[in-house]
């Protein structure tokens, strides 16, 4: 995963994007209609946080994901190194990276218990990004973490995928499979005998048509597999979004962009048969494919009118670096509340390092967030956005059973509640209790013109329940 637009065209894509969806109380003739779909998409709105994880041959030079292989003229398309000067002596080095591969202190389980302490509640692991390496049993290439000229091939949890998958679902998580459509290993997506012009494919597909027909077969083939021998699957996260039909209104990425329909109804079909209501995300493609939109490394102002998930780095790179910079706790819980209260799922990526561990700072951060969500979590499960989302530092959340949650996100250097809290969005009922979460006893408010006052006694602000922001429960007026 990189940015696939700049920054400024995302922005203008995203706000458009906005402008044109309907909402889900009136969708449009795309939208999708599969009743068992549907279910599986409430469910996903339940479940608010979820872990990626970019991983490959590539962490063993520390660089971005499978994006040096690409020939443009872009930040993340950077290459380093002995063999940067010469582009194909670069790719070899690339893909040599398979013969060195060998994280023998992987253990999925324990990852899975990490996530599970921190809150998290489903995975999405990359089985391919887009250099075109398999991080499982693929019978449709050799390149791929168990052929034997990797080293990793000979342990017993070589099939890397299918180990996370099967950690994750023993601790309860959903399950997602991230996949690149483009492959830019394959010789039917850039062919050999033409040099990259792009990320986009090397030929003209209109002049060689059996050489596109054979990729999408490839292509097919490989989301069959992940779909058949990997247990239970709830989204299939689709990246690569370049690849899709043209049309007039098809945004264009690189210089040579042209028709990539690759069949996506026939792929759906086919992996809904296999995953009955799987969730389909086929990433910034306007079509029934794409069941949640993705904001990457983005929180959007307000609530949107469609499923949402951002999707956001721990640290500041999607795959694994050392010297990384990782988010403050506070600050990744704050962005957790504030895309909660928007409506959103937050998809927090951690990049594995090349030995299989986790870097042990963002073990720090899980082990954190997840003492302040085992207090807080209540306010953000199964909950639905409610206007007006966020009033100053407070952010709200509606439950289904009408209550609200008031999130107060302390500041820096707020170590324990104020004596009050002010709320103008609202006012309990009459006879509402008012509550913090990991206090006992209710607490005492009062009504005022526009809203109510919280008073939060002399214990609660002494010793409180946990650090970074505090949950308030109340059942409001007219609701």
């Amino acid at each position: 995963m990189r940015p696939i637009i700049s920054r400024i065209t995302f922005f203008v894509v995203f706000l458009f994007t906005s402008i044109i969806c309907f909402t889900q109380a009136h969708p449009d003739p795309e939208q999708e209609t599969d009743s068992l779909v549907l279910q599986k998409l409430e469910w996903f709105q339940d479940m608010k946080f979820g872990l990626l994880m970019h991983w490959g041959t590539y962490t063993q030079w520390q660089i971005v994901e499978s994006w040096s292989l690409c020939p443009e003229d872009e930040n993340w398309c950077e290459r380093r190194g002995d063999k940067a000067k010469d582009y194909f002596e670069y790719k070899k080095a690339y893909e040599n990276l398979q013969t060195t591969f060998n994280p023998v202190k992987f253990d999925p389980d324990l990852w899975a218990a990490a996530a599970k302490e921190a809150g998290m509640r489903y995975v999405i692991f990359t089985t391919k990004h887009h250099d075109g390496f398999c991080m499982f049993d693929t019978r449709e290439t050799d390149y791929k973490v168990t052929s034997k000229a990797c080293p990793f091939s000979s342990h017993p949890r070589s099939n890397i995928a299918k180990e996370i998958f099967d950690a994750f679902r023993k601790q309860g998580f959903g399950v997602g499979t991230y996949f690149s459509k483009p492959d830019w290993h394959c010789p039917d997506y850039w062919w050999p005998y033409f040099p990259p012009f792009d990320r986009n494919v090397n030929y003209d597909i209109k002049r060689y048509p059996q050489k596109w027909e054979a990729f999408k077969n490839f292509t097919f083939n490989q989301i069959k597999e992940l779909m058949s021998d990997y247990g239970q699957i709830d989204i299939l996260w689709l990246d690569g979004g370049w690849v899709q039909p043209m049309t007039a209104t098809s945004p264009r990425w690189g210089k040579n962009p042209t028709d990539q329909d690759i069949d996506m109804p026939a792929i759906a079909a086919m992996a809904r048969s296999l995953q009955p209501g799987l969730i389909i995300v086929d990433r910034a493609v306007e079509s029934r494919y794409q069941n949640y939109r993705t904001p990457e490394q983005e929180i959007p102002d307000t609530a949107l009118d469609y499923i949402w998930e951002t999707c956001m780095t721990m640290a500041t790179s999607w795959s694994y670096v050392s010297t990384d910079t990782y988010k403050p706790t506070s600050r990744l819980i704050h962005l957790l509340v504030d895309i909660v209260a928007k409506g959103g799922n937050l998809l927090l990526n951690i990049g594995p390092s090349p030995d299989g561990e986790l870097p042990p700072v963002s073990l720090e951060r899980l082990k954190e967030i997840g003492s302040w969500m085992k207090v807080n979590g209540s306010a953000l499960y199964y909950s639905r956005a409610i206007a007006p989302y966020k009033e100053g530092n407070i952010c709200f959340t509606r439950m289904p059973d009408r209550t609200i949650n008031a999130i107060y996100l302390a500041a820096e250097d707020e170590k324990q509640p104020p004596e009050a809290i002010t709320i103008k969005s609202f006012s309990p009922k009459a006879d509402s209790k008012v509550t913090m979460s990991g206090i006992k006893e209710p607490l005492a408010w009062k009504k005022t013109t526009n809203g109510f006052v919280i008073h939060i006694p002399e214990s609660a602000r002494t010793h409180p329940p946990c650090n970074y922001a505090w949950s308030f429960q109340f059942t409001p007026e007219g609701l």
